[in-house]
């Protein structure tokens, strides 16, 4: 949690001062691709303050309405965030994009300004713009990566996209995947601010900014999806299920796993069910023990197991 909370942190700062130095580079020059960056820029700072909502929300006690705490609460905005993503930042900077396709000539270059005694040309803001963006963003995603490597590591996973698919942070999922984004949009935005300037063609621009928009509202829905399936009650991965299935089995007493359950109800949190069976000739105080004992051994068996609920079957 502290880990997920320190990379939106990381990618607030960065998002924050991002956004300002954009929509600068924007009023001097009237890029449409600093604009769609602008768009990007402002969505993700405001995401971010989402996500740190979602972590304050999720850490508050449970209660009688919700017995099983406020986890699902960063699952929640991080499913918000992707909507935002895709609403305000993908589909505007498409839209303007687009028009600017459409309408090459509304584009202009600005006028050369004075700074310091020095005329300075308005392409130049734009270039040292995307390029301290693409430096914030790295440095951004680096903090994004190592909270995801870590994960990566603890649970033995093969690579990004297992990651993807199985991890339960959605936190910190979120802050690698909009710094990804982020860090590719500045790096499309500067080249087609470059080809303008050397072929004196707008539609580089232009084709940058709706190539953004694109880029973002197919990482919004990507992100989407994968909330989605935590939203509505994703079990733990089906490796670790049969490890525990496969402990409740060879448990004494025990003659069938009847049945056996999980569900994610927070990141890296757990509640598992089973209903097992046990020996015809143990009475009610030996099964207890045993269920005692069982319920204990799986919850220590995997960290992201919360709670353990065995029901004894006939």
């Amino acid at each position: 949690m502290a880990s997920s909370r320190s990379v939106v942190i990381a990618a607030l700062i960065a998002n924050g001062a991002i956004a300002v130095m954009k929509f600068v580079g924007f009023v001097l020059t009237g890029s449409p691709s600093m604009l769609s960056e602008t768009y990007h820029s402002i969505s993700d700072t405001g995401n971010q303050v989402f996500l740190l909502i979602g972590i304050r929300f999720s850490k508050r006690d449970r209660s009688r309405v919700h017995p099983f705490g406020y986890g699902k609460a960063q699952f929640f905005y991080s499913f918000l965030v992707s909507v935002l993503l895709f609403g305000i930042a993908g589909w505007e900077s498409a839209k303007h994009g687009y028009e600017k396709l459409t309408h090459p000539n509304a584009h202009g270059g600005g006028e050369p300004f004075e700074l310091l005694g020095v005329m300075v040309e308005p392409v130049y803001v734009n270039y040292a713009v995307l390029i301290g963006a693409i430096l914030f963003e790295a440095w951004a995603l680096k903090k994004a990566n190592a909270g995801l490597r870590n994960e990566m590591e603890s649970k033995g996973w093969s690579g990004y996209r297992e990651a993807f698919r199985k991890t339960s942070d959605v936190t910190t999922l979120t802050a690698f995947t909009e710094d990804t984004v982020a860090l590719v949009g500045a790096s499309i935005a500067l080249v087609g601010v470059f080809l303008t300037e050397q072929f004196h063609e707008p539609l580089f621009d232009a084709a940058a900014a709706f190539l953004i928009g694109l880029l973002l509202m197919g990482f919004a829905l990507a992100l989407a999806w994968e909330n989605k399936r935590l939203l509505l009650g994703e079990s733990m991965p089906a490796e670790k299920e049969a490890r525990l299935r496969e402990m409740a089995r060879n448990w004494e007493g025990v003659t069938e796993v009847v049945d056996l359950r999980t569900v994610y109800f927070g990141p890296g949190r757990a509640i598992l069910t089973a209903d097992i069976a046990f020996e015809e000739e143990m009475n009610t105080e030996e099964i207890d023990e045993a269920i005692t004992e069982l319920e204990d051994a799986m919850q220590g068996a995997d960290e992201e197991i919360g709670k353990v609920y065995v029901e004894p079957e006939t």
